[in-house]
């Protein structure tokens, strides 16, 4: 295997300490960016969760001829929808999903639902004196049509740049003066988006608790521990880092998460496989000596690993667009910080639990009064010369 560094004799036990010390640096400043964002009134979020988490409008829209996503995305953003996800359809591709969150702030397209609503209102029995249940039921339908009325008319005014929408009555290709024509819309709820937060949370412990459960059964539930825990501390900074720059959540962005999570864990269990076998080879040298070793052995293939995919993790970055930003961006952190985590953090943390475990056993053993008397037989004994 070609190896970049030969006869590495850098100190990572040693500076453990620093290398903690940065990561709980990284993780305060995200704990205090989403402590002060919640806190301060009239602030943003703790996190910029997408639609597919805080719920929104998803509108259907098939074209003749197609824009480009970069297209729809700036005609939406000067419509005032800054937060748009671009989704092509698999199946038909003149057809785009456009997902756009709950709109707060639309005087126009609100003063649409309010007329489409009132429109409606009228039409029904106004004699008719529904139960409270019916009462608070109708409220949050018609939040909901308020809310998809809002996104369809704001959608529309940003699609009619490219053209003329098809009328209702007619199909798009029969409309001869038409570019594009609305074929559906939906919302999101909030309900739906919290399943999906708590699936993704679920998802993340369950992978954990697997990794943990196969370190344990395979090498030690010590090395288990310490693998779990740079795992853990992967994820907090990548959560970290999209609290400070509010970069958007998204399902793609869990997806990354859990990438990272296994990527992290492949990395550790080559450097505990080294130190597992340097330990049968050198008994007469420290654990501490016997980390550093292996870390420092096993360096030269970490480095190109993670590197070959950083490449590709930065192409993304920079090429992948605004779909892939979320994904992309988590995976540059999450790859970053993993392979910081398995060199600096996962090692150490393994190796002084195993070392407190080891004290806390020879401390607890009890030595019975056999063993006593056995120490004692093999102690040596000093003799005085006898005069003759």
């Amino acid at each position: 295997m070609t190896e970049f560094f030969r006869d590495v004799k850098f100190d990572w036990m040693g500076k453990r300490k620093f290398f903690i010390a940065v990561s709980i640096f990284v993780m305060l400043a995200g704990l205090v960016s989403t402590a002060l964002r919640d806190l301060t009134p009239g602030g943003t979020s703790a996190f910029n969760l997408g639609v597919d988490f805080k719920g929104g409008t998803v509108v259907t829209s098939k074209f003749k001829q197609k824009p480009s996503d970069d297209e729809i995305r700036g005609a939406l953003q000067t419509a005032g929808i800054s937060d748009a996800v671009i989704q092509a359809s698999t199946d038909k591709p003149d057809e785009v999903l456009i997902k756009i969150p709950i709109l707060e702030n639309a005087p126009e397209a609100e003063t649409l639902a309010v007329v489409t609503d009132n429109a409606n209102a009228n039409t029904a029995n106004v004699n008719e004196q529904p139960s409270a249940t019916n009462q608070t039921a109708n409220t949050q339908a018609q939040a909901g049509n308020n809310q998809v009325n809002t996104g369809r008319a704001l959608v529309k005014k940003a699609l009619d740049t490219f053209g003329k929408e098809a009328d209702a009555s007619m199909a798009l290709d029969q409309d001869q003066a038409a570019a594009y024509k609305i074929v559906g819309t939906d919302s999101v709820g909030p309900v739906a988006g919290a399943q999906l937060r708590t699936q993704a949370v679920t998802a993340t412990l369950l992978g954990l608790l697997g990794i943990l459960l196969f370190i344990a059964f395979r090498y030690d539930w010590t090395y288990a521990a310490g693998a779990v825990i740079a795992v853990f501390h992967d994820v907090l900074m990548v959560l970290a880092f999209f609290s400070v720059f509010q970069w958007e959540i998204g399902l793609t962005v869990i997806a990354a998460i859990l990438t990272i999570v296994g990527f992290s864990v492949n990395d550790s269990i080559v450097i505990f496989d080294r130190i597992r076998e340097n330990l049968a080879k050198n008994r007469t040298d420290s654990l501490y000596k016997i980390t550093n070793d292996s870390i420092n052995q096993t360096l030269s293939r970490t480095i190109i690993t993670s590197g070959l995919v950083l490449l590709s993790v930065i192409a993304l970055v920079v090429f992948g667009g605004e779909v892939l930003r979320g994904f992309s961006l988590a995976l540059l952190v999450g790859v970053t910080m993993g392979t910081y985590s398995t060199v600096a953090i996962a090692s150490p943390i393994a190796i002084w639990w195993q070392q407190k475990l080891g004290a806390a056993k020879s401390k607890a053993a009890p030595v019975t009064e056999k063993q006593r008397i056995a120490s004692a037989s093999r102690r040596p004994v000093a003799r005085r010369p006898i005069a003759r």
